[in-house]
């Protein structure tokens, strides 16, 4: 798995890429939490390119958008298709994620 991570002023935008598996969920996790430290609120993740998602991963994304919700912020999923979409659904985070 592959992510990027744009920070402007006002957000933080994450492209995920491909299988996002344990090892990945760590990485993102410790990554986006300290944004979180230095005040951002809001994050765009674009998941438009990812094709598998562990439950290590949705547990970073949960976790990621309950700490942001606590500092006034939010997190919004863009880009949602095939078995990820699946999966979100099926979990019903499409009810927990403002979904784009």
């Amino acid at each position: 798995m592959a992510f990027d991570i744009k920070a402007d002023k006002n957000e933080v935008r994450v492209n995920l890429e491909g299988k996002i598996f344990v090892e990945d969920a760590a990485q993102l996790r410790e990554k986006l939490l300290d944004l979180i430290g230095t005040g951002y609120r809001r994050f765009v993740i674009n998941m438009s390119q990812a094709t598998y998602i562990d439950s290590s991963g949705l547990g970073v994304l949960v976790a990621i958008h309950k700490r942001a919700i606590e500092h006034g912020g939010g997190v919004v999923i863009q880009g949602l298709q095939g078995a990820v979409k699946e999966l979100f659904l099926m979990t019903r985070l499409n009810k927990v994620f403002d979904i784009e």
